[in-house]
């Protein structure tokens, strides 16, 4: 255990255990596993300081069995590779592995293996992976995805065809659905779908049967490419398997014809599912809407948008802003202002910026008193970040 053992420095005995104060310094009662988890995503967001953030992560003795504490290992990870600190990254993750028996388990080392991958930290990933076995953890397909899915977070796609060339037979390990899905996902990434392909006839030959996500990670590859014979082959190919296409299949599509501009193709495409009696949802919407406004057809986004919520499909916070945003820039604040109330009685904000561009495109209009009422509602929903609005109201015609 060699590479574990080599981290164990006094410095990280003097910090490895911390009081769960620092999650609630106002307090003195005992926080519980959902208090300690939710405390250490709202203060991980904020903080900056690498040893406060491995401290607020020791103090929640996080475990990847429970949702916030996947997305406060996320979230620390991702603050620590902004701050170049790899070294806490690495002495943090197999402290965590040596000091605590309930994380001596494949799901753990196979989170930890993925989080070295959002840090861009591929060698330890391979490294943590290749020495499962001197911790007694037994390595299995899951591990195996693991480690194909840091390649791909790292965007390391060498090193994915590598890892599916050699580790399936040095490591005994058969390879499955996610296995070949993940490897399709690294050669569309990389701009060679058609590598695709030949994986989808290895599945084949190995009994493995594709599914919408094989096809989809494939049309949305040959759309980037954009390579539309191939999309037609594909969906070909789908039909070859018995894979009909459904909603996912057609949001891909979409979203892909949106990305390139063809907003109207990708109209068509909702046409064509309507027709089919099939029901759209909010993605299907939120992507032609967005597509729409970058384009700068507004009337077409508005109409879509009527038509999304009169379907009852719910916009998300991402479709209000879009239209928020787009509307400011094309100057029809009215319209904006309406979308923006609508959101924040839904409990959706657009970010400061979009709503800094409200707020002055109704002053250019001469709706002051709206403008202020935006400011105050903004102010009273996020008080700790109401200096941001100093300056702006402060300017407003009196």
């Amino acid at each position: 255990m060699a590479f574990f053992s080599k981290f164990r420095t006094p410095l990280l005995r003097h910090h490895r255990y911390f009081s769960s104060s620092i999650l609630s310094p106002d307090s003195s009662r005992v926080l519980t596993s959902k208090e300690k988890s939710r405390a250490a995503v709202s203060l991980l967001k904020s903080e900056t300081n690498p040893e406060r953030i491995l401290a607020i992560c020791r103090a929640a003795s996080l475990t990847p069995d429970v949702y916030l504490d996947r997305i406060a290992f996320s979230v620390a990870i991702s603050k620590l590779s902004q701050s170049n600190y790899y070294e806490g990254i690495r002495s943090f993750l197999k402290e965590l592995v040596q000091d605590r028996p309930d994380l001596r388990n494949e799901r753990f080392v196979a989170h930890s293996i993925v989080l070295f991958g959002q840090a861009g930290m591929i060698n330890d990933a391979i490294e943590t992976f290749e020495q499962m076995g001197e911790l007694g953890v037994r390595r299995t397909v899951k591990s195996l995805n693991s480690l194909l899915f840091a390649c791909i977070l790292a965007k390391k796609y060498d090193e994915v065809s590598r890892v599916f060339m050699d580790f399936p037979g040095r490591f005994d390990i058969k390879p499955n659905l996610d296995t070949y899905n993940w490897v399709i996902k690294a050669f569309t990434e990389s701009g060679s779908s058609s590598s695709g392909y030949s994986i989808v006839a290895e599945m084949g030959r190995n009994g493995c049967k594709p599914n919408a996500t094989t096809f989809g990670y494939l049309i949305s590859g040959f759309y980037k490419e954009e390579k539309m014979e191939d999309v037609g082959k594909v969906l070909n190919l789908m039909e070859e398997h018995g894979v009909k296409p459904g909603l996912g299949t057609y949001n891909i599509r979409i979203h892909s014809l949106c990305k390139l501009g063809k907003s109207f193709e990708a109209k068509a495409l909702l046409d064509g599912l309507l027709s089919r009696r099939m029901k759209p949802n909010s993605v299907t919407y939120t992507h032609l809407i967005h597509g729409f406004c970058k384009e700068g057809n507004l009337e077409e986004a508005k109409k879509l948008f009527k038509a999304m919520v009169n379907r009852g499909c719910k916009p998300d916070g991402n479709c209000y802003t879009t239209l928020v945003y787009f509307l400011c820039r094309g100057g029809d604040y009215e319209t904006a202002l309406q979308i923006c109330k609508e959101s924040m009685e839904n409990n959706w904000v657009p970010n400061f910026t979009t709503m800094k561009s409200l707020v002055q495109g109704l002053v250019s209009i001469s709706k002051v008193d709206e403008a202020q009422e935006i400011i105050t509602r903004v102010k009273d929903k996020f008080p700790k970040a109401a200096d941001l609005w100093k300056e702006t109201e402060e300017g407003l015609p009196k």
